[in-house]
């Protein structure tokens, strides 16, 4: 891929600035950084989902394509930097929906080739990781994790406990062998009758309820694995023999329904956590991927490293679920290998770790 002198020239100065994209499902985002730094993490998310309980691919890529010029302006304008300053762009090459990551992929491409830069394509869910070194100018309270920890990396479509060396060198000890976590949250929201996207809403009503009220089944998993269709089934059971006796059993125990469900879930994550760190000898512990919001997670993980003595690491809100600031980060940690992609790269829907 051919490299304008300007752009060379930027290469070579101090300061690296690196946009990033990402578009691997339903949220079109552009963020920029500075080196380690964030300065901007623009999301717009799309709404046309929420009346089909659920992600629709092919809306999804339409909606990208309306977003991303407005988002990436918004994002070059809020780091305060002239996209001639860029460094190279970053983006999401997998994995997601083919549709969403064409989208994305084609902007990264073009606009990088306008401008004389490099592009860097980026594993979504090393990418996910790599939001624990995430922090804004002026955070002098932040510390990212040091070399090496485990991550628990739980999202919609993947649960996986990942072994990190260095930005560049992370491996998967343990992973979810059919549905992931977030997937479960979502179901079972939906078989509630609450609106999509169930799992935040799964987490408010929770905070009131008990998590002690019902009881579900713990799956029995080898190694580090996971599996969570068995407790979706068992769930969707549940509430056939309950409301078979009480038409209004859901709404008169919503609350503890969803606090005994999530109870389940995040031990079961939990779990195997600790026989992670057990067999691996690091009590260095993250966590990120969407499901990482969840704030009964967030409040388990803290409990746990207390009790366990573990050095937890938690991201910030805005770099839990899908955002192109951890793309611009990987990008960056990427950047001084000069392993740049080539302008006939395609997305990838399983991208493997």
């Amino acid at each position: 891929m051919a490299i304008s002198t300007f752009a060379l020239l930027v290469m070579n100065t101090s300061d690296v600035y690196i946009l990033g994209i990402e578009s691997s499902c339903d949220d079109t985002s552009a963020g920029v950084t500075c080196n380690s730094i964030v300065l901007s993490n623009i999301i717009a998310g799309q709404r046309v989902h929420e009346a089909y309980g659920g992600v629709v691919p092919e809306l999804a890529s339409r909606a990208h394509q309306q977003n991303i010029i407005p988002v990436v302006n918004e994002a070059l304008l809020h780091a305060k930097i002239r996209k001639e300053q860029l460094s190279a762009v970053a983006f999401t090459r997998g994995p997601g929906l083919m549709g969403s990551l064409l989208v994305g992929t084609s902007f990264a491409k073009s606009f990088a080739l306008a401008l004389g830069i490099p592009i860097i394509e980026v594993n979504h869910m090393q990418a996910h990781v790599i939001a624990n070194f995430a922090s804004r100018p002026g955070d002098e309270q932040f510390t990212a994790p040091s070399f090496p920890f485990l991550c628990l990396t739980v999202s919609g479509g993947h649960t996986q406990i990942v072994k990190v060396m260095s930005h560049a060198q992370m491996s998967v000890i343990g992973q979810t062998t059919d549905d992931a976590a977030g997937e479960a949250f979502d179901k079972a929201a939906k078989l509630l009758g609450l609106p999509y996207p169930g799992g935040p809403l799964i987490d408010q009503h929770a905070k009131t309820g008990n998590a002690h009220a019902f009881k579900f089944p713990h799956p029995d998993v080898p190694n580090l694995n996971y599996s969570f269709s068995g407790l979706k089934t068992a769930f969707l059971y549940f509430l056939r023999k309950e409301t078979s006796q009480n038409p209004d059993f859901i709404k008169e125990h919503l609350h503890d329904i969803c606090a005994s469900y999530q109870y389940t879930i995040v031990q079961v994550l939990l779990e195997k956590l600790q026989v992670a760190v057990e067999q691996t000898g690091i009590n260095t512990v993250a966590i990120a991927g969407g499901v990482s919001a969840n704030s009964y997670l967030r409040s388990a993980m803290r409990q746990m490293s207390n009790d366990k003595h573990w050095k937890l690491f938690i991201p910030k809100f805005e770099y839990c679920t899908d955002n192109a600031a951890m793309i611009a980060l990987s990008g960056y940690y990427k950047f001084p290998e000069k392993n740049f992609a080539t302008q006939d790269i395609a997305p990838i829907a399983r991208y493997p770790f």
